[in-house]
C-alpha cells in the first residue's frame, strides 16, 4: 500500500526540520543555536500561514518585510529583530541552495539597525571586591565551586556554554591553560593566572569529589546533585555575587567576559591576542571593547580634568 502523499499546502514544520538538521549535522551548530532559529521561523511560519502562504515555496520578500512590520508592531526590541532578519536570510539562502524556493528572497531583506549600547563593566577594584565576596563565603564545597567560576571566568573571559561544557581533562594546571570548544565548534587554548590556578586546584582537589556521583563524568564544574552545571546557575551566582557588591552593576556572566576583555585591553595587551583568547570569529567585534575602555576614560578625563 503506497504511502500517502504530503499535504504541499503546509509544509512548513517540514522544511523547518530539514534546515535544523542542516544546521545540526552539516555546520555543527549547538542545539541552542538550532533552537533559536526554529523559533524565529516558527515565528514566520505562523505568520505566513495567517496570511494564507502555506507553502515554503511561495515565500516572498514582500512576506518577509511584512513579518518584521508586525514583530515590531508587536513591540519585540531591535536586536531581536535583526536576529529574525538574520535567520530568515541564511533560511532562504539555504531553500534556495536545495530548492525549495525558486529565488533567495531573503537577500534583499535589511535587519533593523541595533541601538549600540556600552556594555556594563566592572572596574579593577569591583572585580576584585567580587572575588574577595566569593572567597568569603567558601566555606563549603558550593561556595568553592563558585568561587573557582568567578575566577575562571574573570581570568579567561570565556563563554557561560564553554565553561559549563569544560572537561576535567581540557584543563593544563601545569601550563595554565583551558581547552575551549566555542562557537562553531571551533577549539582555541586560553591562559589563566595563578589566582584562578590555586582556586580551580582547590575546587578539583576538595570540593568537587564531595560533589561527584556517578553520572557527573568528566565534568568540571557540578551542580548540587553532582551532574553538570546549568547554565542557568552560573548566571544566578554571578549575579547574586555581583549584586553583593556596593556600586557595582548589575552583571551576569557576559559582563564578566566585557570585564575581562576590557581589563586585559587596559593593561596593554594586542587587539589580536585578545581576538584569539576571546574566540571572536572578527576582529570587529573585538574592537568594542576599545570603545568601551575610551569611554570609561573620557568618564574619568570629565570628572578629573578642570576644564573639561
Amino acid at each position: 500500500m503506497a504511502a500517502p502523499r504530503e499535504d504541499p499546502r503546509d509544509d512548513w514544520d517540514r522544511v523547518i526540520a530539514r534546515f535544523g538538521d542542516h544546521l545540526r549535522l552539516e555546520l555543527g551548530r549547538s542545539e541552542h543555536t538550532v533552537r533559536a532559529y526554529a523559533g524565529d521561523l516558527e515565528s514566520l511560519a505562523d505568520f505566513s500561514r495567517l496570511r494564507g502562504t502555506r507553502s515554503v515555496a511561495d515565500l516572498s520578500l514582500i512576506g518577509l518585510r511584512a513579518w518584521l512590520a508586525d514583530q515590531e508592531r508587536r513591540g519585540l526590541s531591535r536586536s531581536t529583530l535583526a536576529r529574525r532578519a538574520a535567520s530568515a536570510r541564511v533560511f532562504a539562502e539555504w531553500a534556495h541552495d536545495r530548492e525549495v524556493i525558486a529565488a533567495d528572497v531573503g537577500a534583499r531583506l535589511a535587519s533593523p539597525k541595533r541601538a549600540h549600547h556600552l556594555p556594563p563593566v566592572l572596574t579593577a577594584d569591583q572585580a576584585a571586591a567580587v572575588l574577595e565576596a566569593a572567597a568569603d563565603a567558601a566555606d563549603s564545597p558550593i561556595g568553592l565551586r563558585d568561587l573557582a567560576i568567578l575566577e575562571v571566568l574573570y581570568a579567561t573571559g570565556i563563554r557561560v556554554g564553554e565553561l559549563v561544557g569544560l572537561d576535567v581533562d581540557d584543563i593544563d594546571r601545569g601550563r595554565r591553560t583551558l581547552r575551549v570548544l566555542g562557537k562553531g565548534g571551533r577549539e582555541r587554548t586560553v591562559p589563566f593566572g595563578i589566582p584562578a590556578e590555586r582556586v580551580l586546584g582547590a575546587w578539583l582537589d576538595e570540593g568537587r569529589p564531595l560533589l561527584a556521583v556517578t553520572h557527573s563524568g568528566a565534568a568540571t564544574f557540578l551542580g548540587a546533585r553532582g551532574g553538570r552545571i546549568d547554565p542557568r546557575t552560573v548566571r544566578a551566582v554571578v549575579h547574586r555575587t555581583a549584586g553583593a557588591v556596593e556600586g557595582a552593576p548589575d552583571i551576569g556572566p557576559h559582563g564578566w567576559r566585557h570585564t575581562s576583555a576590557t581589563h586585559v585591553l587596559e593593561g596593554g595587551a594586542d587587539l589580536r591576542a585578545v581576538q584569539e583568547i576571546l574566540g571572536h570569529a572578527s576582529l570587529a567585534t573585538t574592537q568594542i571593547y576599545t570603545h568601551v575602555s575610551v569611554e570609561r576614560l573620557r568618564k574619568t578625563y570629565e570628572q578629573a580634568h578642570p576644564r573639561a
